[in-house]
């Protein structure tokens, strides 16, 4: 067994997992599995940078993790950066922070190998035939990322659509007003027409819907008083639900969005746009219902590790 720490850095938040892994026996064996919501991205889309004072909130979070990761023991730590970092023209000063909290440096990886991490954390366990091949939609902060395959990734794309971007840039009012949805879904339509020139979407056979704003709309159709990871992880949510929880969604202001039994009290004003992105990959690929999995891009970040 090989004990492995995680770190996946987004523009809405940052996790950690540290888990034993055996990679003849194909086991996984998690100890620690957390999130904390730093919104890293805030107002990048506008600025172009990372605030400081959101570099301060995930320094935070990381030095919270650093203690974790020592008293566990990993024997390997990777940290992988997404949208938000990729994005910031101050990303040196995120990197020189990150390494001198963790002692280890971020990877600031691209779109397409965000898509094929969090392709390999979702598909692993899951039968090769029958449900194949999968779509797996990935919907961050900043992007969301899809990718298309079956025992790997065939074809796999990065959009610049995600919950925070679309809340900062499409939302100003609370909650936002018919004609800011349309905006909204426009945006979120003319990316997956970028992204359908090279992920072929409606051939998949199984949507898996990966992160907070997918989790939360499984937890919402569920009806639990209280996020449960254990009954969300391969729920399925039927596409009329979908379509109807992000409907419904995009109707309340945060203050009523906040007071749902599930909801992260990080998530209560994005999730109105990350639903809706759920809800146009849907449409788009004419699946009646998501495969919800809790096992993401941090489980690709771990695998990778002992892998190769």
């Amino acid at each position: 067994m090989t004990r492995v720490a995680a770190i996946d850095c987004g523009t809405n938040s940052i996790r950690l997992l540290v888990t034993d892994l055996d990679p003849a026996g194909d086991t996984q064996h998690d100890l620690d599995r957390r999130l904390r919501i730093v919104r890293l991205g805030k107002d990048v889309d506008r600025t172009g940078v990372l605030a400081t004072e959101a570099l301060s909130r995930t320094f935070e979070a990381l030095s919270e993790y650093a203690a974790v990761i020592e008293e566990l023991g990993a024997d390997h730590v990777r940290m992988v950066a997404t949208s938000a970092t990729r994005d910031a023209a101050n990303r040196d000063e995120f990197v020189a922070g990150v390494v001198s909290v963790l002692g280890v440096e971020p990877e600031v990886v691209s779109g397409a190998a965000e898509a094929g991490l969090s392709f390999v954390g979702a598909v692993r366990g899951l039968p090769a035939d029958g449900g194949a091949p999968y779509l797996v939609v990935d919907i961050g902060g900043g992007s969301t990322e899809l990718a298309l395959g079956t025992g790997g990734v065939t074809a796999a794309r990065s959009v610049d659509v995600g919950c925070v971007r679309l809340t900062e840039r499409r939302f100003p009012s609370d909650p936002p007003t018919p004609d800011q949805v349309a905006a909204a879904r426009a945006d979120i339509e003319a990316a997956l027409d970028e992204a359908a020139g090279v992920v072929p979407i409606g051939d998949a056979r199984t949507l898996i819907g990966l992160a907070g704003s997918v989790t939360t709309v499984a937890a919402i159709h569920l009806g639990l008083a209280e996020y449960d990871s254990a009954a969300i992880h391969h729920s399925r949510i039927p596409a009329d639900q979908v379509r109807a929880i992000s409907d419904h969604l995009l109707t309340l202001t945060q203050a009523e969005r906040l007071a749902i039994g599930p909801m992260h009290p990080g998530r209560a004003d994005v999730i109105g746009a990350g639903a809706l992105v759920l809800r146009c990959v849907v449409d788009r690929a004419g699946v009646d219902e998501v495969l919800v999995s809790e096992h993401d891009i941090l489980d690709g970040i771990a695998w990778s590790v002992v892998s190769g």
